[in-house]
Formats: structure tokens, sequence, C-alpha cells
């Protein structure tokens, strides 16, 4: 399999202010899900909190994209703060769905100190099926207590078939007060993030996250 880098520049991370004081019409998960029409990019930044269900099904996945390597770490002083790599799945099984469903969701256990940083860089390794992958977009949108925190867009551009990528996001990361990063760490999980990912503008695999944030591992 051919391996292909793209490159992400430190401004791919959109800011999220045009997203907050948006005056489009917000829209619900409920209201999206009953969409008969593809969900687009333009709906998913209606969406005012986080969503407790997911918006795709395992198998809208028809270009086979399998993100097989993550590593999160601090761009100042190059540390690693996460990392996972998923084995291969079995060929006998190369669709099974219990592991499809596991791997939508992350639990991420961080030191409160991660609120402070300013930039982290996201580095994920991805293959590709036997289909190209036009213009394939990611927004994520990350909350807490359903209040938007930030909103990030990324664009991984155009990807070959029966390839391997790699690309580094870079988050700029927002300034919190000393009360906002006290209640984050009061209450775990309630910061949430919903991933989505799009090709042609059409909605194919949505990822969810939470976060705690340990205040006795802040050093």
């Amino acid at each position: 399999m051919a391996s292909t880098l793209i490159s992400s520049k430190a401004n791919s991370g959109k800011s999220s202010s045009n997203s907050i004081t948006s005056n489009e019409t917000p829209i619900t998960e409920e209201e999206l899900r009953k969409k008969e029409t593809p969900i687009t990019i333009s709906d998913i930044l209606k969406l005012r909190k986080a969503t407790n269900n997911y918006l795709t099904e395992t198998d809208r996945n028809v270009y086979k994209i399998d993100f097989v390597h993550f590593r999160i770490r601090d761009m100042k002083t190059n540390k690693v703060l996460f990392e996972v790599e998923r084995g291969q799945v079995d060929e006998g099984d190369p669709d099974n769905d219990q592991e499809l469903e596991v791997g939508r969701f992350v639990q991420y256990h961080f030191p409160s100190s991660f609120l402070k940083l300013k930039q982290v860089g996201a580095l994920v390794d991805f293959t590709v099926g036997d289909r190209e992958v036009q213009s394939f977009r990611m927004i994520e949108r990350h909350y807490f207590r359903d209040q938007l925190i930030k909103s990030f867009d990324f664009d991984f551009g155009f990807c070959p078939p029966n390839t391997r990528n790699s690309i580094e996001h870079i988050y700029e990361m927002p300034e919190f007060t000393a009360k906002q990063v006290k209640e984050m760490v009061e209450y775990p999980n309630e910061t949430k993030s919903d991933s989505f990912y799009f090709v042609d503008n059409q909605l194919i695999m949505h990822k969810k996250a939470a976060y705690v944030f340990d205040l006795e591992h802040s050093h």
C-alpha cells in the first residue's frame, strides 16, 4: 500500500467565532437524524450542543477510511500527551461491526495543565480503500456542558485509493479563565467533542469523545 503525507499548517484550524455568533436558525440532532437528504457541513455548523447519538451509520463509510494511528503532542515542548495505534483488523472479518462501533468513541484523560496549552498537534494516520476520496474534510466541535467552546475546520484534500495517509492538525487552543478550568476539572466527561467527516460535503463518519482533566497529575 502506498503512503501519502498530507501537510497541515498551523492555520488549518479555523476559529469558531463565526459559528458561535451565527444568526442562522439552529438545528437539533433529532432534526438532522430525520433529514432525508445527506447531512452537510452547513447543517453541522447549526448544531448548538454536543450530540447524544451518532448521526451516521458505520456502513456510510463507503470509502473504507480507517484511522490506524493517533498522537497528540504539545507543540511547544514536543511532549507526547496521548498515542494509540490500532491493530490490523482480522483479514477474515474486515467489516467487524463491533470493532467499528468501539472505534467511534474515545475517552481522554489529561492533566489539568492541558487546558493551559497554547497549541496542540494531532497526528493521524489513516488508510483509504479502493475508491479515491475527493474533498475529505473534518469539522470538530468542542463543548463544555453543552456550550460551544471551539470549532475546528480541517481540510484533508484529495486522498488516492489504496493509500496510507498521514496528517498533523495544529489546534490553536482557546484561552480559559481560572473559573472555567476549575469547572472542567470538577465535572469530568462534561467536556465533549463531535468529529464530523465529510467527502464532497456529505457526512460519512461521526466520532465522539469525552474528556477528564485530572488535577492530581497536573504537574
